[in-house]
């Protein structure tokens, strides 16, 4: 068959990968069809044509290969659903007003404590209200007279009742054994093999980054920021890789909130609370995390778009550090810096696609068992032999390239550059790679 292919040029088609989503979901890849769609709502809006401008919003945010907005119009009304995770969003819409809702949970009976909860939401939110309806059940609203809804506004209001309703539901129910479940048919159970692989991955992770702690312990005074690197390596792999749900979703947001945020703490401080959210992770129950676990499709990004310069700017800032630990006998904070650079771009931004893709590439190298695990066939790397597949990694770039290049012209990866000698080296020379790419975009 192989010879066959040779005379004739029928190439052997690369095996399908499975159909695994990672990351957090971004808005912001959207084809040019949407923003005309855009600019249509806006022109119908400012010509009063309410229910036109409404219907070209929903266009906007529709993405199709997500099925995540339906909208049709009936006797002069205009009826839509939108998903954001575990929560659907209903709603209508006619020439006077717009109202939309989430059902959260079902409450068996009142309690202070949920109550007292979503009241505090409520003094944080800016178009949308939580509240119980007749059945006792929890929900989300927003509601818009036509005249003020314009599509900037709806885009707002819309995300905020959506992206609260999508977080709320698991913590709640986490937290309150008298909510019950509500609303579920849209969710996808994960298969038991990927569950049970991704399980597995986070207490790998957490292990090792513990055991790393301990051989760091009695440097760890002197060297708190090589702490900070592997402890924050491991929190944006997690989110990434195993693109959780519910409690362990909010504790990797949570951790990494709290390590930012200027409250006067120090470096080891900090470095010591997140070693005990690591710790509790670790505790945590295998039915608990596979709860978690499970599919879902959203309409709004809840990370803001950056142009590839902030990425140089952070790799630049970031990538030097690793040279001094290399160099005196810290071979794992070395090797955390690049995913830490890697990780928290894709947890904090919408990247620009070349990086986003280039950035997902590190992972299924670096991380390689991981993804084999889950079916990839493709190895890129042994970590037991530490043997690259060069040849499959520069494919992969080049692919890369060639798919973005309509949208970056001048888009050009140098892996020459690369290193493969060990994988320290190949991370550092990657990132470096990606550092020079020449991505200016095409207006």
């Amino acid at each position: 068959m192989g010879i066959l292919n040779r005379l004739f040029g029928s190439p052997i088609p690369p095996a399908a990968k499975p159909d695994i989503t990672f990351g957090r979901y971004s808005d912001t890849y959207k084809e040019a069809s949407k923003y005309e769609a855009w600019d249509q709502a806006l022109d119908a809006f400012e010509a009063g044509d309410y229910l036109d401008s409404y219907q070209f919003f929903f266009t906007y945010l529709r993405d199709d290969h997500e099925d995540n907005v339906r909208f049709h119009t009936e006797d002069g009304t205009l009826h839509f659903e939108l998903f954001q995770g575990s929560r659907k969003i209903t709603g209508f819409a006619d020439r006077q007003i717009l109202k939309a809702e989430a059902k959260i949970a079902k409450a068996a009976s009142l309690n202070v404590g949920f109550m007292r909860r979503l009241l505090e939401k409520n003094f944080h939110l800016k178009y949308s209200k939580f509240a119980l309806d007749p059945d006792n059940n929890i929900v989300i609203l927003f509601d818009t007279f036509a005249v003020d809804g314009s599509p900037y506004k709806l885009y707002y209001a819309l995300k905020e009742l959506a992206t609260n309703a999508d977080k709320q539901d698991d913590l709640l129910l986490d937290e309150f054994s008298i909510l019950q479940p509500i609303d579920t048919s849209h969710i996808f159970p994960l298969p038991y093999p990927e569950k049970e692989a991704k399980y597995d991955f986070l207490q790998t992770q957490l292990t090792q980054v513990l055991h790393e702690l301990d051989q760091l312990d009695e440097d760890r005074e002197s060297f708190p920021g090589g702490t900070a690197y592997l402890l924050l390596d491991v929190v944006y792999k997690t989110d990434y890789l195993l693109k959780p749900e519910g409690y362990l979703m909010e504790t990797l947001e949570r951790v990494h909130r709290k390590y930012f945020e200027e409250d006067g703490q120090t470096t080891r401080q900090k470095n010591s609370r997140l070693r005990k959210e690591m710790e509790q992770l670790l505790k945590r129950s295998k039915e608990d995390y596979f709860k978690e676990f499970y599919r879902v499709v959203a309409t709004f990004g809840i990370t803001n778009p950056i142009n590839h310069d902030r990425v140089l700017s952070f790799i630049d800032s970031e990538l030097n550090q690793m040279d001094w630990y290399r160099d005196n006998g810290f071979p794992a904070v070395a090797l955390a810096i690049p995913g830490y650079i890697i990780g928290y771009c894709l947890f904090n931004y919408a990247l620009p696609k070349p990086d986003r893709e280039l950035f997902h590439l590190f992972y299924e190298i670096t991380e390689a068992p991981f993804f084999k695990t889950l079916g990839f066939q493709d190895s890129l790397y042994d970590p037991d032999s530490g043997k690259f597949d060069q040849k499959a990694i520069r494919k992969a770039i080049d692919q890369i390239v060639t798919n973005n290049r309509k949208r970056f012209p001048n888009l050009q990866a140098n892996t020459a550059t690369l290193d493969f000698s060990n994988l320290t080296a190949f991370c550092r020379s990657f990132l470096l790679m990606v550092r020079n790419m020449d991505m200016v975009k095409l207006t």
